[in-house]
């Protein structure tokens, strides 16, 4: 299967180029970024740490390829977006931080070709987003919920793409109740007043080289349940990317989640 890899030059990027390398059903024939990266002609094998694979790294597809994947950031996910449009190729995404515009234009892409679109592709995530849907339907709004990640100096978005997914899983399950509507909270400061009935709580915190925590908390005056996933290495969403190209590849025109990955036939 041949892969294209856009952000070819990031952390995410690298990593995929080396962990394809080790899969057998697997050939990265075409490494991506933007005009302006100083890895522009690169070889992305060297980049990556394996050794030269003879995939130079440029600012267009260079060949033909199956899936596309793409770790990058917002612009550049619209700018190969297109490309996968262009071409009638499928694209799996993790990028986060997009805009509603940009969500919109996705969804749109997704009446052309294939795509998976999913915040985090880690499998330890996605079943932890079904246990927080599962636990928003079961538990009311007499429930507190706060919601915290955790995530390197470097991560430019918050609160990042997993917490919005937990929080609207949280959120969907609700709706199994007729109490109040979930209210959202960003942190808080000063005289908030009591907390109301139904309101979510979200908390980011910027620390060093963390990969990634998210834990959702659920409490009562008399008990708190918690739920969380801690990652220590970005292999972890890189093999779920690739796990998620391999499945794609020949599905129908649509747009995808992970959970439709790990959880459908």
């Amino acid at each position: 299967m041949r892969l294209a890899i856009s952000g070819a030059n990031g952390r995410m990027g690298r990593r995929l180029i080396a962990l394809a390398h080790d899969d057998p059903e697997l050939s990265v024939v075409t490494a991506l970024e933007h005009s302006k990266s100083p890895s522009i002609g690169k070889d992305s094998g060297e980049l990556a740490g394996i050794g030269a694979n003879g995939v130079i790294v440029a600012n267009e597809p260079m060949t033909d390829f199956d899936v596309l994947v793409d770790f990058s950031l917002p612009a550049g996910t619209m700018h190969w977006l297109g490309r996968c449009i262009e071409a009638g190729r499928a694209m799996v995404t993790g990028t986060t931080g997009l805009g509603a515009d940009q969500v919109n234009a996705v969804d749109k892409a997704a009446r052309e070709i294939a795509i998976v679109r999913a915040p985090n592709m880690s499998v330890g995530v996605n079943v932890l987003l079904r246990v927080a849907k599962m636990l928003g339907a079961t538990l009311d709004a007499s429930y507190d919920v706060e919601i915290m990640e955790s995530h390197h100096r470097f991560k430019v978005d918050a609160p990042s793409g997993t917490a919005i997914a937990l929080r609207d899983a949280v959120a969907e399950g609700r709706t199994a109740h007729d109490g109040p509507e979930s209210s959202v909270v960003h942190g808080r400061k000063g005289e908030t007043g009591a907390r109301p009935a139904g309101e979510i709580g979200m908390h980011s915190l910027r620390l060093g080289g963390v990969v990634g925590e998210h834990t959702v908390a659920f409490a009562t005056l008399g008990e708190t349940l918690s739920i969380s996933h801690t990652a220590y290495s970005r292999d972890t969403f890189a093999t779920g990317a690739l796990h998620a190209a391999k499945w794609l590849r020949g599905r129908p025109v649509g747009l995808y989640s992970m959970q439709d990955v790990l959880f459908s036939d």
